[in-house]
């Protein structure tokens, strides 16, 4: 059995990680090598550019349509990607970058695991003179170790999700038994995602309770397996909170494994918007998905080009990102990138 966890478990690390917000909206010039000259970017008179990237792994459908944005971004950048995927694992990652800085890349850039432990590594990359752009996830690092992020307001997503859960379960008759699905703990996404959502259902209806929050990994496997195990500690559970679409698709084979209809009897709203949620939305199994865009390849390239002419660069380069209901997926779905 998977044991209980409440939802408040962790307040510190979350407000941690909110902290990093104010401090992303200034603006970072690049490190003293980005501003050689003559690196301007490919194509332009300068030399090549070759970008190390270190890729969280493959666990999502997000995942997949990141990677593939990055690989097809760079090709048409001109820029040479030396890309590594680190399977989840920190240590993976580190050593990556490490190997990175050995090879002497002219920029380095990594969607981080885990918020903490990369200020060895990245102190490292500082000395060797190589600029390091986040993508996708914030660390807890010092900021001068970094020139900046390119993604999603993780805690923003989670401020929409609960008012789509608000708008979804408006009307609703009798008390609401919510379970949340987390992603990998101690990622960025799932802190942020939790303190956003958490923050607007602390200000909505006080009979709305989350009674159980497991870490599901961002993984369809671990949603299934999760939501398994909370509808047999809570039977009652009638709506549903998932960090990512992959989670909320596997835990939807176990609500209907259970006997119960998803989207109906249990109503469920995510993050992301890669085509298996609309895919899932438009049967009305999810009820709606607040969109975590994963196509950062362009903006992390124009940002590399950027970088590397010694430019000044926004500390937190956001994506555009929507919301969708059920009723918008049908006509949303023809039109989806990912």
């Amino acid at each position: 059995m998977i044991a209980r966890r409440d939802l408040f478990r962790g307040t510190a690390g979350m407000l941690a990680a909110s902290a990093l917000v104010p401090a992303l909206d200034a603006c970072a010039k690049s490190s003293p090598k980005a501003s050689s000259p003559g690196a301007s970017g490919s194509g332009g008179g300068g030399k090549a550019i070759t970008l190390g990237f270190s890729q969280v792994g493959s666990e999502s459908g997000w995942r997949t349509a990141n990677t593939q944005s990055i690989k097809d971004a760079a090709g048409k950048a001109g820029i040479t990607l030396n890309f590594s995927d680190a399977q989840q694992k920190q240590e993976n990652q580190i050593a990556a970058i490490r190997n990175f800085i050995a090879q002497k890349v002219d920029v380095i850039s990594f969607s981080p695991v885990v918020t903490s432990g990369w200020d060895a590594v990245l102190t490292e990359a500082k000395n060797a003179k190589i600029p390091v752009i986040l993508t996708d996830r914030q660390v807890d690092s010092d900021q001068s170790l970094y020139v900046c992020l390119v993604g999603s307001d993780f805690e923003a997503e989670g401020e929409r999700a609960a008012h789509l859960m608000e708008k979804v379960l408006a009307g609703a008759s009798g008390p609401i038994t919510m379970a949340q699905l987390e992603g990998t703990s101690g990622s960025a996404p799932a802190t942020q995602r939790a303190a956003g959502f958490k923050k607007v259902m602390d200000a909505s209806d006080p009979s709305w309770k989350i009674v159980i929050s497991q870490d599901g990994n961002f993984t369809r496997d671990g949603g299934k397996q999760v939501m398994a195990a909370f509808l047999q500690s809570h039977p009652d559970i009638n709506a549903l909170f998932a960090h990512n679409d992959d989670m909320a698709i596997g835990a939807i084979q176990s609500i209907v494994a259970a006997g119960k209809k998803p989207g109906t009897d249990i109503k469920i709203v995510s993050v992301d918007g890669v085509h298996d949620g609309f895919v899932a939305m438009s049967q009305g199994q999810i009820n709606a998905i607040a969109e975590c865009n994963p196509l950062l390849g362009p903006q992390l390239m124009d940002t590399v080009k950027a970088v590397l002419a010694g430019q000044t660069v926004d500390r937190w380069i956001k994506t555009k990102e929507s919301d969708f209901t059920a009723d918008q997926a049908a006509a949303a779905l023809p039109s989806r990138q990912y």
